[in-house]
């Protein structure tokens, strides 16, 4: 399932972005958004920022955005180094 989000002409002419970042930061912005209300998990976040875990962080981390890390993550990592 994809989404397409359509932004209304007089916003998109308002946005102070150079028209080639324009998609990069949109999608940037509402993972950052999206992962500081919990609404998406840290992995799905950076997938949607289309950039790597460590770079998400370190924009998270500029933002001054609390990392949520559950029970359940630090289970799903240890099992991940266990190669299982």
């Amino acid at each position: 399932m994809g989404i397409t989000l359509k932004i209304p002409d007089s916003v998109a002419q308002g946005l102070h972005l150079p028209e080639s970042e324009t998609e990069a930061r949109l999608r940037t912005e509402l993972a950052l958004a999206l992962y500081a209300q919990r609404i998406l998990s840290f992995g799905k976040a950076a997938e949607l920022a289309q950039t790597t875990r460590f770079h998400f962080a370190g924009l998270v981390s500029q933002r001054g955005i609390e990392r949520h890390y559950t029970d359940r993550d630090l289970m799903s990592d240890l099992s991940y180094a266990r190669s299982e």
